[in-house]
């Protein structure tokens, strides 16, 4: 573990949650991933149950749950907190959650299967890997907003209202609101309206 930084007393998950370099392998934050794997668990197995308990598990994972949404089972999260998920929005099986950063889905979005949302960074200085350092930006999902099977959202990303994400696109960069976005690096290939 790298040295405490005698200026900065913030926890590392005071750190993680402001967007600074943390620890990783903090015991605090590994002891709330438990509890959301555990919580996240009983939600799949309440789920396949029909078991009504189901959605008041997977409230008590996340940060807000709207009305009429729908996440199918299984879920995989870091923390589970720092999602939002808007009323009627549809998540399909296996979505991927990285949620070190705050990660915003609108209302009434559709989540194609194995998409993946993914927060952390990690930096390009070796000593600072080794030292086993993270960072985390940010990810924001517009309303109505459709995202095919297999699409990747990197870090800092934001997408816009109305639009829509080809399956398997990885997002590297923001897509503006009405856009038709494709390919590896996803590019706007043209409006919704075209």
């Amino acid at each position: 573990m790298p040295p405490r930084d005698a200026a900065d007393a913030r926890t590392n998950r005071e750190k993680m949650l402001a967007g600074d370099l943390y620890v990783a392998g903090d015991p605090e934050n590994e002891c709330m991933m438990r509890r959301a794997a555990r919580l996240l668990e009983d939600y799949r197995v309440a789920s396949v149950a029909g078991d009504d308990s189901a959605s008041h598990l997977l409230a008590e994972v996340l940060g807000t749950l709207g009305d009429d949404a729908v996440v199918r089972p299984p879920l995989f999260v870091d923390f589970g907190e720092n999602i939002h998920i808007g009323a009627r929005t549809f998540v399909n099986y296996n979505l991927t959650a990285l949620d070190v950063a705050t990660i915003t889905i609108g209302e009434d979005c559709q989540i194609g299967p194995n998409v993946q949302l993914l927060t952390p960074t990690h930096p390009i200085d070796p000593v600072q890997r080794r030292a086993k350092l993270e960072a985390a930006e940010p990810i924001t999902i517009g309303d109505n907003v459709w995202l095919g099977g297999g699409v990747i959202v990197c870090p800092g990303v934001s997408i816009g209202d109305n639009s829509v994400v080809g399956a398997g696109a990885v997002v590297t960069r923001d897509i503006p609101s009405d856009s038709v976005a494709v390919g590896n690096p996803a590019r706007v290939v043209r409006s919704v309206q075209d």
